[in-house]
């Protein structure tokens, strides 16, 4: 055994301080944390503990964890007594960042009942269609993103935060949390897929899942610390711990990165979440992180590089800056030297994790001196998590071999809501799911190539876009670039770039395709290009929307 190895069986064997057992989860014996809380409403209780600490943060409101446990309590009671609301019915939140939006999640999944997480940037036919599929019993939501629903004639009650929230939060002041019985596998959060290619499904996340989702992190963030301490690869140590984690939350709360990783774990860390209004500003990122004192920060997709580019970044005091992750989509090399050398005091923490909406818990993740090493690995397997690289025709592959990552764990999605057939195309027998992306494992560690659907296939030759747009996006006159597949009569398919600018800059095709031609064999090099000025269209996820690019469907998203 290795170090590693130890130290995994150190921490969690029988009466360590991270035991795992194997329980029976939705009938399938599955690993799972033995000292645990069983339902969301148990680690909302007990987060009352830190007291006077600050939870919430929006410009100038800000809330204690005593003061959100009352409201979160006072809100259940509201909805229960005025709205009928109950365990088993869904609630729909279609809001803009904000305290509200912990809230009211914190205070319908106390309830037993499901939140519905509504994308904030949908059109009036999108959140129509979200409704359609899930629902509701009642609609929670902002002024400006409920005027969206006017003339689409739904039957669903709806409460308006600006005009009722004062109200309901006052309710009843000295109300206790509901008592309703919640089992772990029970639904709680309808969260939307990301919607690349067709009409996004709704991953049903269980109270397991999403307290899982901490859990893992924790099991599998102590061993990594400590076989790095025993190994001699950890950094060293902060001269300057902070006394609280303060995250600055950029990602949206209707996605994983925001809700799971953000509202929840937060949560139950005792961190402060700290949100803004409007569109994302680079410069006013810069300002809440020196005023804040930001530690945490999530940069999905160009986020991290429009921060780090910014042309005022020096004018800041980024000190207190701890950790930088990436989620949603993979980042490059270049964009990951790019953070480095903008944040040096997270340099040693950059890190990402590998997970989606139907897993719910990250499945791999890498971070610091090792994700330096493996840049473009995602990272080892987290613990209590199976994964099975399989062939077209399901066959497990062997080590460094490419196929569709196959996940296993007491995480995954319960199912995709009111959706029986998708659901049984994703989870096969043994609840193993199906992701659609391709992989392989090498060394122990989990590398993603692409997702199954955007892999090219030019004279019978794969080709993965993301080796390609990892080698654009390392030149010096490239901003950002997506890789895609075009007809072709003879080859198939053919290779194009397509390529967004540094400021000032105009790169030459043919000297793009040469810097290409340097490290990729030559069916991989595109031969179509194109430069645009405008970004890439991406969703809440960071991920870059190629099925708009390839002119499929249209970019519907609304700014914040």
């Amino acid at each position: 055994m290795g170090i590693r190895d130890d130290v995994t069986a150190q921490l969690t064997g029988p009466g360590a301080p991270f035991e795992i057992v194997t329980e029976p989860v939705l009938g399938e014996l599955l690993q799972v944390v033995k000292n645990r809380p069983h339902s969301l409403r148990e680690v909302l209780a007990t987060s009352a503990l830190h007291g006077d600490a600050e939870y919430l943060v929006h410009e100038d409101r800000r809330i204690s964890y005593a003061e959100h446990a009352r409201i979160v309590a006072s809100t259940s009671r509201a909805l229960a007594e005025r709205y009928g609301i109950g365990k088993g019915d869904v609630v729909a939140i279609l809001a803009a960042n904000g305290p509200d939006w912990p809230i009211f999640f914190w205070s319908v999944v106390s309830m037993g009942a499901v939140v519905a997480a509504m994308n904030g940037w949908w059109t009036p036919d999108e959140i129509a269609y979200g409704i359609e599929r899930t629902t509701p019993k009642l609609i929670v939501g902002d002024r400006k993103r409920l005027e969206r629903l006017s003339g689409l004639g739904l039957d669903v009650p709806v409460l308006e935060l600006e005009a009722e929230r004062d109200a309901i939060y006052a309710h009843a002041p000295d109300a206790g949390l509901p008592e309703t019985p919640i089992d772990e596998d029970d639904p709680a959060v309808i969260l939307f897929t990301s919607g690349t290619t067709g009409r996004p499904k709704g991953a049903v996340s269980t109270h397991r899942g999403i307290v899982g989702f901490h859990q893992v992190n924790v099991v599998g963030g102590a061993i990594s610390a400590v076989t790095a301490a025993k190994d001699g690869s950890a950094p060293p140590p902060d001269p300057n711990p902070p006394a609280q984690q303060i995250s600055l939350a950029t990602s949206p709360m209707f996605h994983m990165s925001g809700l799971y990783a953000g509202i929840v774990m937060q949560l139950q860390m005792g961190g402060k979440i700290v949100t803004r209004s409007g569109r994302f500003d680079p410069g006013e990122v810069l300002r809440l992180m020196e005023t804040e004192k930001i530690t945490m920060w999530s940069a999905l997709g160009a986020m991290g590089p429009r921060v780090a580019t910014h042309p005022d970044i020096d004018r800041y005091d980024l000190s207190s800056l701890r950790s930088i992750g990436f989620g949603g989509a993979p980042a490059s090399p270049a964009v990951q030297e790019l953070l480095r050398k903008a944040f040096p005091t997270a340099a040693q923490s950059l890190g990402i994790g590998y997970g989606s909406s139907e897993t719910v818990a990250v499945v791999s993740t890498i971070r610091g001196p090792e994700y330096a090493l493996y840049p473009e690995s995602a990272g080892r397997v987290m613990p209590m998590h199976e994964v099975e690289i399989r062939s077209e025709s399901g066959e497990v592959l062997p080590a460094d071999e490419e196929g569709e990552i196959f996940v296993r764990s007491a995480y995954l999605m319960r199912e995709y809501w009111g959706d029986p057939e998708a659901t049984a195309k994703t989870i096969g027998p043994g609840r193993w799911l199906a992701t659609g992306d391709v992989g392989r494992i090498h060394d122990g560690r989990l590398y993603i190539n692409s997702r199954a659907r955007d892999m090219i296939l030019r004279s019978a030759e794969n080709v993965y876009p993301v080796e390609i747009e990892y080698r654009l996006d390392a030149h010096p006159e490239v901003r950002e670039s997506a890789v895609i597949g075009v007809d072709h009569p003879e080859l198939g398919q053919e290779v194009k770039a397509i390529v967004v600018p540094e400021p000032g800059k105009q790169p030459d095709p043919e000297k793009l395709a040469s810097w290409c031609a340097e490290t990729l064999a030559a069916f991989k090099v595109p031969s179509l290009w194109e430069i645009r000025a405008e970004p890439l269209p991406r969703n809440a996820a960071g991920k870059v929307l190629k099925n708009v690019l390839q002119g499929t469907a249209e970019a519907t998203q609304i700014e914040e």
